[in-house]
């Protein structure tokens, strides 16, 4: 995973980046939970103070627990092979820890606007719609094709929040 000096920083920068219709109104929450064992954290997007999403620990359990079982049904096939294997599921269900927030965030950070638009990761399709760096042009596009609509609802509701405010 890319370094970074602290949460507030990236937040900051994030926050920077969210089109001035939804500056304000959109919020990026993590948190790690020094004390507990391994630091286990969460992150959440939020919309004038509501949860939108949330990426816990616990998602992060759960991938576990559904890799560890397909293992032993099937130890031929590698962690990372059943990890792949699995992340369709979790796609659609957001089956997501602050780890994986963090790293969309982080690898979002170094994409093109044109990289991130096209990603396969969905939480950086989030960061990317909300960003101001994507024009009326593209939002048009987006909405013509309506190709957002066959993502699963947790993401589609970041692509319906933001051509609401600017079409």
């Amino acid at each position: 995973m890319n370094h970074y000096k602290s949460w507030s920083g990236l937040n900051k920068w994030l926050n920077e980046c969210l089109c001035d219709e939804l500056r304000g109104r959109v919020t990026y929450f993590l948190t790690r939970y020094h004390k507990v064992h391994d630091s286990y954290g969460r992150a959440a997007i939020l919309l004038d103070g509501k949860e939108l999403v949330c990426f816990s620990w616990i998602e992060q359990y759960r991938q576990e627990q559904q890799v560890s079982a397909k293992y032993a049904e099937d130890i031929s096939k590698g962690w990372f092979a059943l990890y792949d294997e699995m992340k369709p599921a979790w796609d659609e269900t957001c089956t997501y820890c602050e780890w994986d927030f963090l790293s969309a965030v982080l690898k979002f950070r170094n994409l093109s606007i044109q990289d991130a638009l096209i990603s396969e990761d969905y939480i950086i399709k989030i960061l990317v719609i909300l960003d101001k760096r994507v024009g009326k042009r593209t939002l048009h596009m987006i909405k013509e094709s309506e190709e957002y609509k066959h993502y699963p609802k947790w993401v589609q509701q970041f692509y319906e929040l933001r051509l609401k405010e600017n079409l």
